[in-house]
């Protein structure tokens, strides 16, 4: 059986797909699967091993251009693609109706979440088949039993494996543990003041790690100009592609995280992760993994770094051999 996943963006829904792969492939040996994604996740995707193909989209970028011709061809060789494909099945694990769009030009049976189930309902009008998956539940369980209703299976719902592997690749000239601070994030609202993660570093140099974080835009590497200014054996990686800096995470001994996700990724390689949480609410999307776990900032309040050290260490001896 040959099937297509549509799940386009974001990187931590992407990330929240990987444990419905994983049932299926366990389930089905038989079965393959292809996936089509916003082209900035390709590289997030590609991390799982059962998927044979990658299509893109550029949702964000075409709805810039739309008389452009140059984003039509685009749309339109997409759609041959997909179509010369030739799928049994086309799974939309999005729910939206920009996805029941994309899932449709493939030109086979489309499943999806029913109206009650999906986030945007009108997408069901471009399903062949629905299934109702409660929507009180963690996005990783929706997508499990959404997977296993399409594909005739029941998945076993007490594990949890997202079925990824870090890329391979290293941090030149660092040896022993190293922390990785994962400070950037979309929204302002949910950016943990730099002071904090100043105080973080501090204190995870005090426990014999090297602290390390990244930057994206010019807004982040003031940040991280900033923390490793104030703790000077703090490491800044360079804006890298998406692949390197997922394996700079997988080499990582621990993982500290605003809500974003690469702090996802790294709950899904099964590293000790701790996620701060200041404006969202964690329980629907939050990481999960073995050794994820997230404190949420009280209405009015803030996480200090006193607390997410503690967690961190609590995380790490959870984690180490008996």
């Amino acid at each position: 059986m040959k099937v297509l996943i549509v799940k386009t963006s974001s990187m931590g829904d992407v990330i929240h797909t990987f444990p419905a792969v994983e049932d299926a492939r366990r389930q089905l040996p038989d079965i393959t699967f292809d996936w089509c994604v916003e082209e900035a996740f390709a590289g997030i995707v590609a991390l799982h091993p059962a998927i044979y193909s990658i299509h893109t989209v550029a949702i964000r970028r075409w709805r810039k251009a739309l008389l452009d011709g140059g984003t039509w061809r685009e749309a339109a060789a997409l759609r041959r693609t997909l179509r010369d494909c030739r799928y049994d099945l086309v799974i939309d694990a999005q729910g939206l109706l920009k996805s029941a769009l994309v899932a449709r030009q493939a030109g086979a049976p489309i499943a999806g979440f029913d109206r009650s189930s999906a986030r945007e309902p009108s997408a069901t009008l471009f399903y062949d088949v629905t299934y109702a998956v409660p929507r009180d539940l963690h996005a990783i369980e929706r997508t499990r039993r959404l997977f296993g209703l399409a594909l005739g299976y029941q998945p076993d719902l007490s594990t949890l494996d997202s079925g990824i592997v870090p890329p391979a690749g290293t941090l030149a000239g660092i040896s022993g543990k190293i922390a990785f601070l994962l400070h950037g994030t979309s929204r302002e609202d949910k950016k943990w003041p730099v002071h904090d993660w100043i105080e973080t570093a501090r204190l995870i140099v005090d426990r014999g790690m090297a602290p390390v974080t990244t930057w994206s835009n010019e807004r982040e590497k003031a940040v991280a100009e900033a923390i490793a200014k104030a703790v000077p054996s703090t490491i800044v990686v360079p804006k890298s592609p998406l692949a390197e800096v997922a394996a700079y995470i997988g080499r990582s001994t621990l993982v500290i995280g605003a809500d974003t996700g690469l702090t996802h990724l790294a709950s899904a390689f099964g590293l000790p992760t701790v996620a701060v949480f200041l404006a969202t609410e964690p329980g629907l999307t939050g990481p999960r993994g073995p050794y994820a776990s997230t404190l949420l900032a009280a209405p009015g309040e803030s996480v200090t770094p006193a607390e997410v050290v503690v967690e961190a260490q609590r995380l790490l001896a959870l984690k180490a051999p008996a």
